[in-house]
């Protein structure tokens, strides 16, 4: 065999092994792309999608109402904020939705419950509530569940919308701290301060003041947040 064969041949079998350490481990794992579309790859997180569209639909529709309620007894602010909150919501509803409609699975129906609209007052109390419940157990829970089946943008999207329902949470108990005994007192306050809320367009995040250059939960461009608008 001359020299320039067994050079080729040496060449050749460098090639497959570099392929074979280097390539193979990637090829073992199935593209995302891939699997989005088939369902039963992920029956866990087909059925938390579910969930978590029809929640944040029903969620934007109470606090659309609360926000109805609180600008019919002149707390604009505090209506102000539940807009906020439910322009949050639709963005989440509006992932899961894309998220189900790219698995091929039909959206759920969605069944409101029926839940009175109180005072602005027991309204904030109960929605503070709500989101406690969702942030400390449902979102954990969640996450630990669909974790193990790798749908990546569900996961994602689904943490997006727990750490936005962590600000929600925090804006309202910025206003409902001291409301159980005083809350006319506090909410004279909070209308005679001037507000403004910006709702991210792809996660959600919802704050009082516009980022420095990137959204702290979905770190995309500060540019996809938007200014809520008041109720008129």
């Amino acid at each position: 065999m001359g020299v320039i064969m067994k050079k080729r041949i040496f060449r050749y079998l460098v090639i497959v092994f570099l392929t074979s350490v280097f390539l193979l481990p990637f090829a073992r794992q199935p593209a995302l792309a891939e699997n989005t579309g088939d369902p039963s790859n992920y029956p866990l997180t087909v059925k938390a999608l579910n969930a978590r569209y029809i929640d944040e639909v029903i969620a934007r529709n109470t606090y659309n109402a609360y926000a109805t309620r609180a600008h019919s007894e002149g707390y604009q602010n505090i209506a102000f904020l539940f807009t906020a909150l439910a322009a949050s919501e639709s963005i989440h509803a509006r992932n899961f939705e894309a998220l189900l409609t790219k698995l091929g699975v039909p959206l759920p129906e969605v069944i409101e419950p029926r839940h009175e609209v109180l005072s602005t007052k027991e309204n904030l109390h109960h929605a503070t509530a709500v989101e406690a419940e969702e942030i400390d157990t449902e979102y954990p829970k969640i996450i630990g569940e669909i974790t193990a089946e790798g749908h990546e943008a569900a996961i994602r999207n689904i943490t997006y919308a727990w750490k936005a329902e962590k600000q929600h949470r925090d804006l309202m108990r910025r206003i409902q701290k001291n409301v159980k005994r005083w809350f006319s007192l506090v909410a004279k306050f909070i209308e005679r301060e001037p507000a403004r809320y910006y709702v991210c367009d792809i996660c959600g995040s919802t704050l009082v003041d516009l980022p420095k250059d990137r959204c702290p939960i979905c770190n995309n461009p500060v540019s996809h947040y938007e200014e809520v608008k008041r109720m008129r």
